[in-house]
């Protein structure tokens, strides 16, 4: 069996795996069982390690780490997601957050097991012939694919809060007041991982404009993704300075940390589809 068959049975066998991560989730929310969360987590385990291990094979057959068509992309992005998951989960144990992440992984591996592995472009772009610039380019694409999942987690996060404070406000308890963590755990999840998130995407966007000056001779090409790139890092940056001087907390960083997941999705898929550029090579 060749490495691109391997790696596409482990990525169909992790798609697999994680759907039965996200139904043990759901059921987990409606039975509140310890065990249903912990065989929810150790099936998110088990797909990732099935994912990371179709990774390696998938990146040992191209000679560069598979981020180069919209199906790459897309798994490389669920990787990036169910790690930084296992990450936060393990840090904070808010048990409940694999309920948005496990459909939100889930999606992304279905849409890739349906979408053709194209052959990238020869676009300049993808040119790492020298292990400088290969250097530059992982780390732009790690980074860039890490910050973004730790943001989504944040927004997911974010909604879980908006969600538990409604059911706090109603008169008579829902169904979600019991089931949900505090207040005061979710803003502070959200809030870490937005720094995380923010932290990662500065620096990938260093490592970005590096590799950028390596392959055009410029930093700055005014590219579409560049531009909403800038946009999304504004909005993160603007929430943290909200929380650091005008005490930003609770509803209103939640419904921040909503408003630029949305434009971080916009960018990272939108722009490559609709309006082109560098990275649109990257969704085709």
């Amino acid at each position: 069996m060749t490495p691109e068959n391997s790696a596409h049975t482990l990525f169909l066998t992790a798609t697999i795996v994680y759907a039965a991560a996200m139904a043990a989730y759901f059921l987990y929310l409606f039975k509140q069982k310890e065990t249903l969360q912990n065989r929810a987590f150790g099936l998110v385990c088990a797909g990732t390690a099935l994912h990371f291990t179709g990774t390696a094979f998938s990146t040992f057959a191209m000679g560069a780490l598979p981020a180069h068509n919209l199906q790459q992309t897309l798994l490389t992005a669920a990787l990036a997601l169910s790690s930084v998951f296992i990450i936060l989960k393990q840090k904070f144990n808010l048990k409940i957050l694999g309920l948005f992440a496990t459909p939100l992984i889930v999606l992304m591996m279905s849409w890739a097991m349906v979408l053709p592995d194209t052959a990238p472009a020869g676009d300049p772009f993808l040119r790492g012939t020298t292990f400088l610039k290969g250097f530059w380019l992982t780390s732009h694409i790690v980074l860039i694919f890490a910050g973004e999942a730790a943001l989504a987690l944040a927004c997911g996060a974010g909604i879980l809060y908006l969600i538990q404070e409604k059911a706090i406000k109603e008169k008579k308890r829902g169904f979600f007041y019991k089931r949900l963590p505090s207040l005061d755990l979710l803003d502070s999840t959200s809030y870490i991982s937005v720094i995380t998130g923010f932290t990662m995407l500065t620096m990938g966007l260093i490592t970005g404009l590096i590799y950028a000056k390596t392959v055009w001779g410029s930093f700055w090409q005014w590219d579409p993704k560049e531009i909403w790139s800038a946009v999304t890092w504004l909005i993160y940056a603007a929430l943290l300075h909200g929380r650091l001087t005008s005490g930003w907390r609770g509803k209103k960083s939640a419904m921040m940390t909503i408003l630029g997941f949305a434009v971080l999705i916009f960018t990272f898929f939108g722009v490559n589809m609709l309006i082109g550029g560098h990275h649109q090579t990257f969704t085709k």
